[in-house]
């Protein structure tokens, strides 16, 4: 699986998964729910699908480019969900649902990339 394709099977299981979680965001927590839950997956997808593509042009970029993107994308998203969160927008832990399907997303399309392969000891 190339670093491509993982982005996109990451990208694809991660606004799948999203979307009911939203539902149900809006089922307990009315609208601040299912928009809490949405921006939060949007943000996360955000962040990863930049994290992403810095990684795969990194050819020969100094470390200083690389913290200075890597700082900017975290302002960014942190200043985007505290204007959710301060205008009352979003619930906070409607965000932090939304946010933590990235991780989960990651570590199911990598252990699936793994299964796929064969070992080179056999």
């Amino acid at each position: 699986m190339t670093p491509g394709e993982l982005t996109a099977r990451v990208t694809l299981t991660t606004a799948l998964a999203v979307l009911p979680l939203a539902l149900l965001g809006f089922c307990l927590g009315g609208a601040s729910g299912a928009l809490g839950v949405a921006a939060g997956g949007a943000l996360a997808l955000g962040s990863f699908r930049l994290l992403a593509a810095r990684v795969s042009a990194l050819n020969g970029v100094p470390a200083t480019g690389w913290l200075l993107g890597a700082a900017l994308r975290f302002a960014g998203a942190a200043a985007v969900a505290a204007v959710l969160l301060g205008g009352g927008w979003a619930h906070p832990l409607a965000l932090v649902a939304g946010y933590s399907v990235l991780p989960v997303a990651v570590v199911l399309q990598g252990l699936r990339a793994v299964r796929g392969e064969t070992p080179s000891w056999k």
